[in-house]
């Protein structure tokens, strides 16, 4: 361990790391419209400027943690802040849209490295008795660079031009670098020969990746509606998906260790990680249509209002990990999903008898509950795994909540759009977009039962062995 190694600047490494990454997932997004006039391009096309970066993230993420595990996560980690930061200097300087798109890929690829490693080096630099707290500042940080990033991007935008969304990161991540390198403990010696070495998966990873890039594409492709070009791919993942599962059993030394998935606490936990991000998403996309359709508000108080939940995402992370900590993981995981089916199954209701108040509340309580998952969920999953094997399990976690977040975006539109009966959402009268609102909501809290049961099963099957 290093001599300057300290918890606290150690963990303040590790916090501007997910601050960084979480950042480049919305900062682009704000910034579309300027990009398609800058480089006369249509906005399916800009689009992959948002796009490249969460499939480079979703396809390596568990890779990056498996090779964090087999090299070392400090040394991988400082690659990845160090890939990222070129990145983000290669996007400001882009004379072509390819080119951004390019530079925006490896970008995502720095930031997968850097959210996998950021949850699997807490347990190397922070105190067990600690770890909650950890987690849920890193949540904190996640939060509150996905909800910085529209503004930022915007007020860069308009006082410097599109370039500075993307040149801001360059000195952060230099400071970045700086810190894991003096601050975060040192990585154990190597093997001193390849045999000794765990050899990494390359069969594996690539089908991995090919499975979960075919995934993302079918629920992103279409902007809403599902083709034969989403079947194709949805067919091509699950394909993916089975020869990946079938080279892994057989491999000296897979990229993930099948067996991890019979821990309760693993398999629990992935599932129902996915599940709520699933949830989630579904404010993020049904929200804004609700607001405008139903309740007749501008899009200045859309905003405001849909800021309710980064806001509250931002301000609960860190107590929830002090409740972690002082509570246990399992309980405030089940009591942060009672919460999240409590503001679900309410939402649809308070906000037609009492508008944006009635919206506002239900909101608020399922961003907390969420915050309480979160802290609660990777705490109990990155103490129950062995300490080669953390890599790859935080980039299992970032994985599920991702995947969830592109099936919350595709389904949940869906079935908000089957609720309403409505061929245009837009145009849809105020009852009908009431109505979609009401079905997509009971489809959530149905999603959170179902994750609430894995957890009250998986507190039962400790309670009977004895674990807690």
């Amino acid at each position: 361990m290093n001599a300057l190694s300290s918890p606290r600047w150690a963990l303040a490494s590790l916090s501007l790391s997910m601050l960084l990454s979480s950042l480049g997932t919305s900062i682009a997004n704000v910034g579309l419209p300027t990009l398609a006039e800058a480089f006369d391009a249509s906005f399916q096309q800009v689009q992959w400027v948002v796009l490249a970066y969460l499939l480079a993230i979703t396809t390596l993420i568990v890779s990056a943690g498996r090779l964090g595990d087999l090299i070392g996560r400090r040394r991988l980690l400082l690659a990845g802040i160090g890939l990222f930061t070129v990145a983000s200097a290669l996007c400001s300087l882009a004379p072509t849209l390819g080119l951004l798109i390019a530079a925006r890929t490896a970008q995502g690829f720095g930031a997968a490295i850097m959210m996998a490693l950021t949850m699997a080096s807490v347990a190397d630099a922070v105190p067990k008795a600690r770890a909650g707290s950890a987690m849920g500042l890193l949540g904190t940080m996640s939060a509150v660079g996905t909800a910085l990033g529209p503004s930022l991007g915007g007020v860069l935008i308009a006082g410097f031009g599109w370039p500075f969304m993307f040149l801001v990161n360059v000195p952060l991540g230099m400071v970045a670098v700086l810190l894991v390198q003096r601050f975060l403990p040192a990585d154990g010696p190597r093997a001193k020969t390849a045999d000794d070495r765990p050899r990494f998966d390359h069969p594996g990873t690539l089908l991995l990746a090919l499975s979960l890039a075919s995934y993302a594409l079918a629920m992103t492709l279409g902007r809403g509606s599902f083709g034969l070009l989403n079947v194709a791919l949805l067919g091509a993942a699950l394909l993916g998906a089975g020869l990946f599962l079938r080279v892994e059993s057989r491999v000296a030394s897979p990229l993930i260790q099948l067996a991890m998935f019979r821990q309760p606490a693993l398999g629990g936990g992935f599932a129902a990680s996915a599940l709520v991000a699933t949830v989630v998403m579904a404010t993020l996309v049904v929200g804004p249509f609700y607001l405008s359709g139903a309740l007749a508000l501008d899009a200045a108080a859309i905003g405001l209002v849909m800021s309710t939940g980064p806001l509250v995402a931002a301000l609960a992370g860190v107590p929830a990990g002090r409740a972690v900590d002082r509570f246990g993981p399992r309980r405030v995981g089940v009591a942060g999903l009672v919460a999240m089916a409590a503001g679900s199954a309410v939402l649809p209701w308070l906000a037609t008898r009492f508008g944006v108040p009635g919206y506002i509340a239900p909101l608020a309580a399922l961003t907390a509950g969420y915050a309480l998952f979160q802290a609660a969920n990777n705490t109990a999953v990155m103490q129950d795994i062995r300490a080669d094997q953390r890599g790859v399990a935080g980039g299992l976690i970032n994985l599920s909540r991702n995947l969830g977040l592109i099936t919350g975006a595709s389904v949940m539109g869906t079935v908000f759009a089957l609720g309403s009966g409505a061929a245009d959402l837009v145009t849809a009268r105020p009852d009908a977009v009431a109505a979609g609102m009401r079905m997509t909501f009971a489809v959530a809290t149905g999603l959170i039962l179902l994750a609430l049961a894995l957890q009250v099963r998986l507190r039962w099957r400790q309670v009977a062995q004895g674990t807690t």
